[in-house]
This record gives structure tokens, C-alpha cells and sequence, in this order.
């Protein structure tokens, strides 16, 4: 059926793919929406600083 180089070939390609698809599944599910959610709540701390700024000096 195979010979042999053909089957570490395609033994190749099926290690690559099912480090592609683990690593995938590990960015969609942990990596981009830890990224997302740090990044949204550096954004409302850095919103909440401004406002401080402003009421802090609006009223010195």
C-alpha cells in the first residue's frame, strides 16, 4: 500500500495537522479571549483614571 517514505510522509502530516488543530483550539479557547478581556479592563481602568483626572482638577 505504502512505502515506507510515503508513510513517515504521511505520518508528518497528520502530527502537523494535530498540532495545528490542538493549538488552535487552545487560541480560540484561553489565548484570544484572555488578550480580549485584559485589554478591555486596561481600557476601563485607563476611562476611570481619566474621569478622576478631570473631576480632580475641576475641582482644585
Amino acid at each position: 500500500m505504502f512505502e515506507f517514505d510515503q508513510y513517515l510522509g504521511f505520518l508528518a502530516f497528520l502530527t502537523i495537522l494535530t498540532i495545528g488543530f490542538w493549538l488552535m483550539i487552545f487560541l480560540i479557547t484561553f489565548v484570544v479571549p484572555y488578550w480580549i478581556g485584559g485589554s478591555l479592563i486596561e481600557r476601563f481602568n485607563e476611562i476611570k483614571a481619566e474621569k478622576k483626572a478631570k473631576r480632580d482638577a475641576s475641582t482644585h
